[in-house]
């Protein structure tokens, strides 16, 4: 009934206050938060870290952590069944966007697919063979563990990879995701004198700052620079990679920077540049485009939905 107030369950491997954390957690909380603040109420089952609270309100939304990465997805339904399924909520989101927890099994009551987007092939790019193959086999089952349940995807690139994957497309609804425009805006006089190119992002194998650092190099612009935003496993090969390509003094390694410095380093940026071989979307792309920055991104799936070719930026062959 409009303007009821509903009861909505959301689970996903992690909240946004996890420091792996990335794009599909941010964009959980920019949805749930505002349903929160609009009224409803909104309960999070996610998985947590070493010395992370059980519980935690963020954004409004009631945040229930259970074990970590590695035994969230084994303790996940025996926690909803002893601590949540009597809250009769009016619909479960299960967020989808590393290994399915196919929630089917749990017997919930209405159930919606949220997806940003599934590994597929990339997991081999990222994880050693064994637990690539793992990742890969554990989507396989995703149209006959969720057949008869609603999806949302956030690109029509994600929407074909479930239809190429067995789920009904009429099942499928696309919903773009945004960002907010009064946060992100293009300031001219603080951009940088000399050229300066930017990547944001988690230093993940599969998201190709590789690439990113070998066309810097293969560029020959000795007065640019690199400023790389984001934190990951892969930053000491990155740091060596730079190296070995004769580009360490140009290039810098922030680490995790906060939203001031983030916006700061959007707007003092000639370009940003994103070399992923596969996203769900890119929101980066969005947030350097409302900060007057141009893209220079992979022509890949998901990605070349967030970039207009010519207009906010250049999508170029992926590799």
């Amino acid at each position: 009934m409009p303007g009821a107030r509903l009861r909505i369950a959301v689970v996903n491997w992690q909240c946004r206050d996890n420091p792996l954390a990335g794009g599909a957690e941010i964009h959980l909380h920019e949805i749930f938060g505002r349903l929160a603040a609009a009224g409803h109420e909104v309960v999070l089952l996610c998985g947590g870290w070493p010395g992370c609270p059980p519980r935690a309100t963020l954004d409004g939304i009631e945040v229930h952590r259970v074990g970590t990465r590695q035994t969230f997805p084994f303790l996940a339904r025996r926690y909803w069944h002893s601590h949540l399924v009597r809250r009769d909520f009016d619909v479960v989101v299960e967020d989808i966007n590393k290994v399915p927890l196919y929630t089917p099994t749990w017997r919930l009551p209405r159930l919606v697919g949220l997806v940003p987007h599934l590994f597929g092939g990339t997991a081999f790019q990222e994880l050693a063979a064994p637990l690539a193959a793992a990742v890969w086999l554990s989507e396989k089952p995703l149209p006959w563990f969720y057949r008869g349940h609603a999806f949302e995807a956030i690109s029509e690139s994600t929407k074909q990879d479930l239809v190429q994957r067995g789920i009904e497309a009429d099942r499928i609804r696309v919903i773009f995701p945004g960002i907010d425009s009064t946060h992100y805006t293009p300031d001219p006089t603080v951009r940088a004198p000399r050229p300066v190119f930017a990547y944001l992002g988690r230093l993940k194998k599969y998201k190709g700052v590789d690439l990113v650092l070998r066309a810097f190099a293969a560029s020959h612009l000795p007065d640019a620079t690199l400023e790389i935003a984001g934190a990951g496993e892969f930053r000491p090969e990155l740091e060596e990679l730079a190296g070995n390509l004769g580009v360490a003094s140009r290039v810098r390694f922030l680490g995790r920077i906060d939203e001031t410095a983030k916006c700061a380093l959007l707007r003092r940026a000639w370009a940003t540049v994103f070399a992923s071989p596969k996203e769900g979307w890119g929101i980066t792309n969005l947030e350097a485009a409302a900060s007057g920055t141009p893209v220079i991104a992979s022509n890949s799936p998901g990605i070349r939905e967030s970039v207009k070719h010519d207009e906010t930026g250049f999508l170029v062959p992926h590799g």
